[in-house]
């Protein structure tokens, strides 16, 4: 690679440390990266210790070993989850660690696998990881995903080019969205940042009962948890410190109420679910459950995910994102969700968040089901925006105001 990618990969490690992470003096950090991303990991291990972590944990995985198990393996062998990973992690989310985890492998990793063994396999590392969970979705810890691209994930986006090429231009965009190509990223982000604050702000004063999606293919009513709170890109853990989950991130979120999503909602983009494409789906809701679905592509992968658990027929997290916004605007379909979500309004079934109602974050599972909110081992999100997409947020007395109109903000 040349001179001027290594400097961007030495701002992309940086930015994820300083702003993603936002790592502290004395502070654990455990990075999550498949060994296609070892050069980033190993910058990103070199930036944390010069930031003061204490320790920095890699815990390594590999793509080709994991298809080799789908392939190979017996089917009892997918009902598994190692339990000394789940307490290893729970450990060190006790002990305050930050949580780093790079995304961005083949989306057609396990096509061919059986779709029983995919479901059971996300089913066991759900079930099992439920604690550490936990620690995420009320941002009790630090964490963020950041992307390095696989050759597979390259040629799936860039299917023309050579594999060379396809890498270099998908690590191309990736600096792009991530706001690398800036003379000071870390400035730009804290700038973009302050930007959905300012919607935030509005959507929280507003304090709408309802939201209503309507484009082609989608009629969707959402109610929303009477404590809701809209969440913007940055967070703030349980001690005090910002950081961004998501690198990219163009939304502006909050939960749905568990039982209050009623119509049809159709996808405007291929979901990448373990490693299998849903493709062309839609999905109809009565009193917050799905209750019919369809796929041109992955429907039997996509009913084994809609059958996790009681709660992976529900909506968890209701996000709003620009039809034009930095990431859709390349016009490129990124086969993975952390870049595709921030393209496009989504939803997500499964948990919600705790720190989208007011006090959320000290709730145990059943105090926030009490309060509204979904729960479930899986959190998967799905892209519904399009440019014909209008939403209107509807009041207590039943009176709209416009929210997007044609794919955009209108407040």
């Amino acid at each position: 690679m040349t001179t001027n990618f290594q400097e961007k990969l030495e701002k992309y490690a940086e930015l994820a440390i300083k702003v993603g992470i936002n790592i502290q003096p004395g502070q654990i950090l455990v990075i999550r990266a498949p060994l296609f991303a070892a050069s980033l990991a190993r910058l990103a291990t070199k930036k944390a210790y010069e930031a003061g972590a204490k320790i920095v944990h890699v815990d390594w995985s590999d793509e080709e070993i994991t298809k080799i198990k789908f392939d190979l393996a017996p089917d009892d062998a997918f009902h598994e989850f190692p339990t000394w990973v789940t307490k290893g992690y729970e450990e060190l989310a006790e002990r305050g660690a930050a949580f780093l985890s790079i995304t961005g492998s083949d989306p057609d990793l396990l096509k061919q696998a059986k779709p029983e063994h995919v479901a059971n396999a996300n089913k066991a590392s759900g079930r099992a990881m439920e604690g550490f969970r936990s620690y995420i979705t009320s941002d009790k810890v630090s964490w963020s995903i950041i992307a390095a691209p696989s050759e597979g994930w390259a040629k799936k986006v860039f299917p023309n080019e050579d594999t060379d090429t396809a890498v270099a231009k998908l690590w191309e965009a990736i600096f792009s969205a991530t706001r690398i190509n800036e003379v000071d990223p870390v400035t730009a982000w804290k700038a973009h940042l302050a930007t959905l604050d300012e919607k935030m702000n509005i959507l929280n004063e507003k304090h709408f009962k309802e939201l209503h999606y309507q484009s082609e293919g989608t009629d969707l009513l959402i109610e929303l948890p009477e404590t809701h709170i809209w969440v913007s890109g940055g967070s703030t853990s349980k001690e005090g410190v910002q950081f961004v989950a998501n690198m990219p991130t163009e939304e502006v979120f909050t939960s749905a109420k568990k039982t209050g999503v009623n119509g049809v909602v159709s996808s405007t983009k291929p979901l990448n679910y373990g490693g299998t494409l849903i493709n062309n789906f839609s999905l109809r809701f009565k009193d917050g459950k799905v209750v019919d679905f369809k796929a041109e592509e992955g429907y039997e992968t996509l009913k084994r995910l809609l059958d996790t658990d009681e709660g992976s027929r529900y909506i968890g997290e209701v996000a709003l994102v620009p039809h034009q916004s930095p990431i859709s605007d390349t016009n490129i379909i990124f086969y993975n969700t952390l870049f595709d979500e921030n393209a496009s309004n989504h939803l997500a079934i499964g948990s919600a968040y705790a720190f989208c109602i007011e006090g959320g974050k000290e709730m145990n599972k059943e105090e926030l089901e009490k309060n509204g909110l979904n729960t479930s081992m899986t959190h998967v999100d799905f892209m519904i925006g399009s440019s014909d997409m209008n939403i209107d947020g509807v009041y207590e007395d039943g009176k709209r105001e416009p929210i997007f109109r044609n794919g955009n903000w209108a407040i």
